[in-house]
């Protein structure tokens, strides 16, 4: 990945004058003196490389300079991180350190993180405006108001004060949307690596088993092909715990004639896999189960032929709802005229959420879905994930009993092309998607 040329494009994209802070993130206390597990910034991450706790990147665009030969604006990077600490490294692991950030990072100086609130009114003298996530405002705000503050009492010297303060997400996540060649081979390799972990989920499905196995098996896999994580917390949910859209208990025990919908994704350098799939725990659908899962992914294969260049973001959502609209009239789930159930949105008691969200370093990923209050429209090096599913729970009393209980969701990682689109998850590796190709491999791959 080249991270000096994003941030070259990032500040071509700010005015001159301009400063921009990045935070990569602090531990965080898991209980007592235990922390939970380390994840830098997405943001941080997409800049630097950098995955180091405590550090803060500095970008600055500044105008021409009177006392320099920089006749453009002049662009630098600016690091301040942990310094090299030999007790603290014999504790917790080794750390890049001030010294040798610059060259292994390709950003212009650095200096110790203890040292930022020092020198951080240096770097804001004579600056205009200043860039920042106001997702992070009360990280920022204290801090900012003192380096202002001091800044202040120098104007009877010459000093300058900012007189902007600006969020960063609305130059930098748009910037983020868009991935480049780079960043789509790592997304193709996300994607191939968490295929693999449902197949490995898939292969150790059976009655009697626990949700838990489940995941287990799946996490297992991503470790094996090298993921350091998990891109979100994978769900392992069994019959009508997939009536549950975000259901992370993953405890009970598999039964015979159920369902089991995994949602689970590996994160490969940084960049998330993100793949929702639903089988027979004994390997055979029921009627039932069949006629709701083929509309499922009837839904899903209508709206990814929507993912095209130029079309609106939610006309897959729009094509995959009066799919299922449809299917839910004719198997007498839903009662009325088609345009009158759309217009009411009847489908969103049994399908209740979008057809997907955007892909990438976050799993929900970062970019504006409307422009102008308009939905924006698909263009090449967007990746989202197209995900309808149904969900009926027990319970209804005006629905049939042989409906309820099911839960099932359909989902893969589709990257937009000059063309059409592109199926990440469909690469080398693919999960068997109908009801024949699972029934067949669930009845021959099985362990």
């Amino acid at each position: 990945m080249n991270f000096a040329q994003r941030r070259q494009d990032l500040l071509e994209k700010l005015p001159a004058g301009s400063v921009a802070l990045i935070h990569s993130g602090e531990e965080q206390i898991r209980n007592r003196d235990v922390e939970y597990p380390f994840r830098a910034d997405s943001d941080f991450i997409y800049l630097t490389g950098f995955t180091e706790p405590d550090s803060v990147l500095v970008l600055v665009r500044t105008e021409v300079l009177a006392d320099t030969d920089y006749e453009q604006p002049h662009h630098q990077a600016w690091l301040f991180c942990r310094p090299k600490d030999p007790e603290q490294e014999t504790w917790q692991g080794k750390r890049l350190g001030v010294e040798d950030a610059p060259a292994q990072l390709n950003i212009d100086q650095a200096w110790s993180i203890d040292d930022l609130d020092e020198i951080a009114p240096q770097f804001l003298t004579h600056a205009k405006q200043v860039y920042f996530s106001f997702g992070h405002l009360a990280e920022w705000s204290g801090r900012m108001a003192d380096w202002l503050s001091e800044l202040k009492t120098q104007v009877r010297k010459g000093v300058t004060v900012p007189t902007s303060l600006n969020d960063l997400d609305t130059v930098l996540h748009e910037q983020r949307l868009f991935k480049s060649p780079q960043e789509i081979e790592v997304m193709r390799q996300a994607a191939q690596i968490s295929v693999a972990g449902h197949l490995a989920a898939m292969r150790a499905t059976r009655p009697g088993a626990y949700e838990y196995q489940i995941q287990s098996a799946i996490e297992h896999e991503f470790r094996l092909a090298g993921s350091p994580r998990v891109a979100f917390n994978t769900i392992a949910a069994a019959g009508e715990n997939a009536c549950i859209l975000h259901y992370t208990e993953n405890q009970t025990q598999l039964q015979d004639g159920d369902l089991i919908l995994l949602d689970a994704g590996a994160e490969w350098q940084g960049y998330a896999g993100d793949i929702s799939h639903t089988y027979p725990i004994n390997g055979r659908f029921s009627e039932p189960q069949k006629h709701l899962y083929n509309l499922v992914l009837k839904a899903q294969q209508a709206a990814i032929n929507a993912v095209q260049p130029g079309q609106p973001y939610n006309l897959m959502h729009q094509a995959s709802a009066e799919v299922i609209t449809i299917g839910l009239i004719e198997l007498e789930i839903l009662h009325g005229e088609l345009d009158e159930l759309l217009e009411k949105e009847a489908f969103k008691r049994f399908f209740m959420h979008g057809t997907g969200h955007w892909l990438g370093l976050d799993v929900h990923d970062v970019g504006r879905y409307k422009i102008n209050g308009e939905w924006r429209s698909f263009e090449p090096g967007m990746v989202v994930t197209v995900e309808p599913g149904l969900y009926i729970p027990k319970g209804l009393k005006d629905i049939e009993t042989q409906w309820q209980g099911i839960g099932i969701r359909i989902e893969d990682d589709v990257l937009v092309t000059e063309n059409g689109h592109e199926i990440l998850t469909q690469g080398a590796l693919r999960l068997p998607r109908t009801v024949e190709e699972i029934e067949q491999w669930m009845q021959t791959n099985r362990i």
